[in-house]
């Protein structure tokens, strides 16, 4: 469940209101095209809803197992009509997403310092997602280190550095180039030094080598360690959501190279794709727990399961 509590208030919920708009839109007519004109929920309706989760990017595997409970529904009682479809399958899916994974960034951490290992391929918004969450832990009243450990591109470092000054939240770097590990090392050393409460290390974003990812990531975790046993805490993996079930590609070679423990959803203003949330929860089993839905700091949203599909639902609210 990870260590805060719930927290989701009126602003957070127009902000997701309003970022799942094309997702919303998308989705919803979809789900309404496929039931309209019918009185009870046959194979029919099944199939056409079936072919509106596909085309939705909630994605095959996903859709299947929706469809099936849905069908287990209908048998157990006898006569299903289409109005009791809707709920019915907002229940269901929300018994998909995995855990109650809201909280917010004001309560306790359980270590101190709380590191975040970030993970995730370039473009994804990964650097950015660091940004965000630093502003969120500063604005609860908790301290934070960013470790620069995607030392690979130096766009990556100085995308970081700017961050840091935007948030005033200081960054360990070195030069372009220098080993990863000793990165994280140093940063890890750093945040007990100066006593801080949450560390987030930045790492590189590359998949051409899967055993190499592997081996990188293994070595940055087993540095962290030698400073803090059992660190890191989170290993977040930061995802695109606007590409689909590519994203759900990715997260393929990020958990078969890394024992990841959250997932960031990004870009979902910017998408009608949002549905593929469903699918890469549903098939690792591992909690989202921040979902992106615009520029400003204050869009990285703590992700509520249940927010999140009464706002897919909510299309004339």
């Amino acid at each position: 469940m990870g260590f805060f509590n719930k927290i989701f208030g009126k602003k957070e919920k127009e902000s997701l209101d309003e970022g799942l708009q094309k997702t919303k839109e998308n989705f919803f007519s979809k789900v309404s095209k496929a039931i309209a004109g019918k009185s009870t929920v046959d194979e029919e309706v099944l199939d056409d809803l079936e072919e509106a989760l596909v085309t939705a990017d909630v994605g095959i595997e996903t859709t299947v197992a929706i469809i099936d409970r849905i069908e287990q529904r209908v048998v157990r009682d006898k006569y299903l009509n289409t109005s009791e479809l809707n709920s019915i399958l907002q229940e269901e899916i929300k018994e998909m997403l995995v855990g109650e994974a809201s909280y917010d960034f004001t309560s306790d951490i359980p270590h101190k310092p709380y590191v975040i290992l970030v993970v995730g391929v370039n473009g994804v918004g990964k650097t950015t997602t660091i940004g965000k969450l630093a502003y969120n832990f500063k604005k609860a009243g908790k301290s934070v280190l960013l470790g620069a450990a995607d030392t690979f591109r130096a766009a990556a470092v100085d995308q970081l550095t700017i961050w840091s000054d935007r948030t005033g939240v200081p960054i360990v770097k070195q030069a372009m180039g220098s080993d990863p590990a000793a990165v994280a090392f140093d940063t890890v050393q750093s945040a007990i030094a100066r006593g801080t409460d949450v560390v987030l290390i930045d790492t590189a974003g590359r998949l051409h080598n899967k055993a190499h990812l592997m081996e990188e990531l293994s070595k940055i975790k087993r540095s962290v360690q030698k400073v803090i046993p059992g660190a890191p805490h989170e290993v977040l993996l930061v995802l695109d959501g606007s590409t689909g079930q590519n994203a759900l590609e990715q997260a393929k070679h990020f958990t078969a190279a890394t024992d990841v423990t959250a997932l960031a959803i990004t870009k979902l203003d910017g998408t009608a794709k949002g549905g593929v949330v469903l699918a890469i929860a549903n098939q690792f089993k591992i909690p989202v727990k921040f979902i992106g839905v615009g520029e400003k700091m204050e869009d990285l949203l703590i992700f509520d399961k249940h927010e999140f599909v009464d706002s897919i639902f909510s299309i004339n609210k």
